[in-house]
């Protein structure tokens, strides 16, 4: 009975021992969990009895089992590196089927899908064409499209307009003739196809708390004046929109008309130089894609060269009842399992999963020194078997030769 307890022994030993090499083979592979080997004893039953006097018959592996403790994070300088910080798994599909990861190391492939290196694309919820994110839950797309231009419909602006000014001395108005205005400023608005023009406002004081509001796009014919009026406290009275045309064919760049208002209800009359405060328009022409990342709630925005700004995507992340019910597939996926319990999918930062770490990939968790001191008792208990059969194997022969 010796040989058989040594051999099974000997068994649990080598299983031991492979599973300590492979935490050690990928100490340097990203998002692996390390795992250890759990075992239990024999010991045979009969029905008459619980067989008290029985020395056992070996030992036997139960189960290996995976540490999904927190490994730590490594930062780089590629913005598609992602890492969780706390709980859970990023979703990705393969071919259709659902698979989960720790290893966040991303890239776009050819059609613009976020796919890790197996080509298994990232899972996420979509954006609506406003860029709100939905419930909908499909394949990260990082669309490289230009964006489309936005013609400008407001202008706001926050000056102020010096009391102290007189009226010029030179009249009519002449935009090109600076003794006909007190002041001026300018700013870009946008036609419908994107195109850039150029607004120039001119003010010109006509009275004490009057003044009238000029206005050319693109150094075109002067359009007004507007008049506007002050209170005696300086806040404005009357005029605080100025509405604006263009012919489509004053433009010249085949888009239609243009129109848009002037806000200028924040404009005050004190007694300071003339200054332009702020002077925003909503207007944008096509954009194009210069990059793009992911805050800790896994939104991706993308920035365009129109200055544009937009949520493109959220990644999603699993969490599951039973993580050590999982089955490991390779690549460092697994899949769930009945054991495992379905796949709880929802935002990062909620319902106990944790946050998107961008730039950055999370470390194996195998601690090197502890596999080593490992690696040295799997070696022993199974030099130590295997002595056993060999002094079994002693025993055996001094009673065969018994005469």
């Amino acid at each position: 009975m010796a040989f058989s307890t040594a051999i099974s022994g000997i068994n649990a030993a080598q299983s031991d021992l492979d599973v300590i090499s492979n935490n050690i083979a990928n100490a340097s592979t990203v998002g692996f969990k390390a795992s250890r080997t759990q075992f239990a004893e024999i010991y045979a039953n009969s029905l008459l009895g619980s067989g008290s006097g029985n020395a056992g018959q070996g030992v036997e592996l139960t189960e290996i089992r995976t540490e999904f403790s927190q490994g730590n994070l490594e930062f780089t300088n590629n913005g598609l590196d992602l890492a969780i910080s706390g709980n859970g798994f990023f979703v990705v599909s393969n071919d259709g089927a659902a698979e989960y990861t720790r290893a966040g190391a991303f890239r776009v492939d050819r059609e613009g899908f976020l796919t890790n290196e197996q080509g298994s694309r990232l899972q996420g919820y979509q954006v609506s064409s406003e860029g709100a994110i939905t419930g909908e839950l499909g394949d990260l797309f990082i669309d490289t499209t230009l964006v489309n231009p936005n013609p400008t419909s407001t202008v706001t602006l926050i000056s102020n307009l010096d009391s102290r000014e007189a009226p010029p001395t030179v009249t009519p108005f002449a935009a090109t003739d600076p003794n006909t205005y007190n002041s001026t400023t300018s700013t870009t608005v946008f036609d419908e196809l994107g195109n850039s023009h150029v607004l120039q406002l001119y003010y010109v004081k006509s009275a004490a708390n009057t003044w009238d509001i000029y206005s050319t796009v693109d150094g075109g014919t002067p359009t007004g004046p507007t008049a506007v009026t002050f209170n005696p406290d300086g806040s404005l009275a009357t005029g605080g929109t100025l509405s604006i045309t263009v012919a489509s064919a004053d433009l010249g760049t085949g888009a239609g008309d243009l129109a848009f208002d002037v806000d200028n209800t924040q404009t005050t009359q004190f007694g300071t130089d003339f200054a332009v405060s702020s002077i925003v328009q909503d207007g944008f022409g096509a954009g194009q894609l210069i990059s793009f990342d992911f805050d800790e709630s896994g939104i991706a925005f993308a920035r365009y060269t129109n200055g544009q700004s937009r949520a493109i995507g959220q990644v999603a992340l699993a969490n599951f009842r039973n993580n050590n019910g999982l089955q490991p597939i390779g690549n460092t996926n697994y899949v769930e399992t009945f054991s495992s319990g379905s796949a709880n999918v929802g935002e990062p930062g909620t319902a106990g999963r944790g946050v998107i770490q961008a730039s950055a990939v999370e470390q194996a968790n195998v601690e090197i020194t502890q596999e080593l001191v490992n690696l040295i008792v799997a070696q022993r208990n199974f030099q130590a078997n295997a002595q056993v059969i060999s002094t079994e194997d002693q025993v055996t022969q001094a009673v065969i030769n018994l005469r």
